[in-house]
């Protein structure tokens, strides 16, 4: 079963990812939530280039990733849940669920600390938001992720089957939570609850430092709510808040070669320790 998983991992992976990406961004050209202020032509090559960069500095540094590792933990008695007895279900959900958690908290570090954060920035700094910007992270911030993904996924020794979903569902909200989509406003008030909502993680892209060091989660609205970084919507509303980050503001700094030298670029100032930044939770 695991040797059939890892086989079919690639196809499985792109099937998803395309698909997801092709109904997102045929969603925003037929409902926007916000008007664009970038021509796609530049945003969609840059940001899109940078996915290729960093697939193939990922495959180049890492001879196995996290479904592959998942493997071989299982083959060699590695982890929490090759040596609990625990029911398949469980395991599975139980591991999804601590990988989420894992992916906010090591989102929550990539703010906290100043160096991380002058990684981590480049996401922020696209001046729209669509399906695009959950593609846009920097290679080296890729590379340490999966090496504390495949951290993870040692100690834990979760099940194969488990890795792989967690994957694909969180490429696809990913995708999903970053596009700028129309939903109706009842629609997201209840989906929020079980999902992060476009509406929920476009506070994260707010230009304000507070919102921008709030609403950590990719995939589940948990951790937010109970760690006490949900904010319910930005100060200014969708439509009239600035996406973005204080600094690299011109459409030059969206072309892929200033994209990457952008940790080396001015202060790391608006990271969630900066001292001039205090978050303030907001309910609904």
């Amino acid at each position: 079963m695991s040797d059939t998983i890892l086989a079919a991992e690639p196809m499985i992976r792109l099937a998803a990812f395309l698909s997801v990406l092709v109904v997102m961004v045929l969603w925003e050209v037929a409902a926007p939530r916000r008007r664009r202020d970038i021509p796609r032509v530049i945003r969609w090559t840059n940001n899109l280039a940078l996915v290729v960069i960093d697939t193939a500095i990922l495959r180049l540094a890492f001879p196995i990733l996290a479904v592959g590792l998942a493997v071989m933990a299982d083959d060699r008695g590695w982890g929490l849940f090759n040596n609990i007895a625990v029911a398949p279900w469980v395991a599975i959900l139980v591991s999804m669920l601590l990988l989420d958690l894992a992916i906010y908290l090591q989102h929550v570090m990539f703010h906290a600390v100043p160096g991380l954060w002058r990684l981590h920035r480049m996401h922020h700094a696209d001046l729209d938001f669509d399906a695009t910007t959950g593609l846009r992270f920097h290679p080296v911030e890729i590379l340490m992720s999966m090496g504390i993904k495949l951290a993870v996924v040692a100690a834990l020794g979760p099940p194969a089957v488990a890795v792989l979903l967690f994957e694909v569902i969180l490429n696809a909200t990913a995708l999903f939570n970053h596009a700028n989509i129309n939903l109706p406003r009842p629609v997201d008030r209840v989906l929020r609850l079980f999902i992060v909502t476009p509406d929920m993680h476009r506070v994260h892209h707010s230009v304000d430092p507070r919102e921008t060091n709030a609403n950590y989660g990719f995939n589940l609205p948990w951790w937010d709510r109970l760690l006490g970084t949900y904010i319910a919507q930005p100060a200014k509303g969708h439509t009239g808040m600035d996406i973005g980050i204080e600094q690299f503001r011109t459409p030059r700094d969206l072309w892929i070669d200033r994209m990457l030298i952008q940790p080396l670029r001015g202060p790391a100032s608006g990271h969630a320790l900066d001292p001039r930044i205090t978050t303030k939770g907001q309910r609904d």
